[in-house]
């Protein structure tokens, strides 16, 4: 008689992790032992940006097939403008320029979500269409300027206690409460019951325009949140800061492991995809690759890991 092996079963959120580990090997390796820290950290500080929007869009994408949200980029710099302007470099107003980012990106959620049901858009049509509402505001309050945030904001994007980065950790403590909130909250089981039926959420009395309309906005408030620390971290609000967490921010979430087709979602898959992205831009710039041939092996890498994940049953 002979006994069969157990099989071992990696879930799909890990390859991120996994991949990302090995590439991290890869740039220490050819850049010698010495640069091991340096590389993690850059790519803990970088990902903790791309972690932050990304769990906001994580939580549309669970809440149903179809939700998304492409204002992300014009939300981000807009929030980050109208900070700037409010604290205008003073340490004192701090405080108040991240409450009124915070206030700008709910008020961008909520009305995406309003353009949605109100005027029965689609949400890829009408996130699309806000963001150059939004684009528009932030041309008008500074214009093609740089503002340049307080030196406590600059202070804290870079501030480490024991060599370790508090940013990133800030941003590892949320993924921690996002985590609890999905799997003990009355939102968290509401926002996956509407994502995987809604018919069956509603029957099941949950109310889905409710609990969507808080998917938004803390979508937005995420995005605004992660404008005003990036204005800390590169030096002020750029009218193009926002750009490249467009797809980035819906990439994340995905290979993450959270289900285009909503009702899943998971926050800790997050940050292995987007150390997945980082050390990889950091690989490729250190072996020096042109940056067509990056674009073009970040695309192969991408659908490598989809197409190797195992799937789950029945899907």
């Amino acid at each position: 008689m002979s006994l069969a092996h157990p099989r071992v079963v990696i879930a799909p959120w890990t390859y991120g992790f996994i991949v990302a580990l090995a590439m991290w090997i890869a740039t220490t390796v050819y850049s010698g032992l010495g640069s091991a820290g340096s590389t993690l950290s850059a790519a803990l500080a970088f990902g903790a940006f791309s972690v932050t929007v990304g769990t906001g869009q994580m939580l549309v994408i669970a809440s149903g097939p179809g939700n998304i949200d492409l204002s992300v980029p014009s939300v981000m710099a807009l929030a980050a403008y109208v900070s700037m302007t409010i604290m205008h470099e003073s340490n004192s107003m701090t405080a108040p320029g991240l409450l009124a980012a915070l206030a700008v990106g709910a008020v961008a959620g909520a009305l995406n979500f309003l353009a949605i049901t109100a005027l029965r858009l689609p949400p890829i049509i009408a996130t699309l269409a806000w963001s150059f509402v939004f684009q528009s505001f932030t041309f008008n309050f500074g214009g093609e300027a740089t503002l340049k945030p307080p030196e406590i904001l600059s202070w804290f994007a870079v501030w480490r206690v024991g060599g370790v980065q508090a940013m990133p950790v800030a941003v590892m403590i949320l993924t921690l409460v996002m985590m609890i909130v999905l799997r003990r909250s009355v939102f968290g089981r509401q926002l996956l019951a509407a994502g995987q039926s809604e018919r069956a959420a509603d029957l099941a009395g949950v109310e889905v325009g409710r609990v969507r309309l808080t998917a938004y906005m803390l979508c937005g408030t995420a995005a605004a949140l992660t404008g005003f620390l990036l204005s800390g971290f590169t030096g002020g609000a750029a009218l193009n800061m926002g750009d490249t967490y467009l797809m980035e921010s819906i990439a994340v979430v995905v290979l993450g492991g959270t289900s285009v087709a909503g009702g899943q979602a998971n926050p800790l898959g997050i940050w292995g995809a987007a150390l997945f992205f980082n050390l990889m831009a950091t690989m490729l710039n250190t072996f020096h690759f042109e940056a067509g041939v990056r674009f073009l092996l970040t695309g192969v890498l991408i659908i490598l890991i989809v197409a190797i994940a195992p799937r789950a049953r029945g899907s």
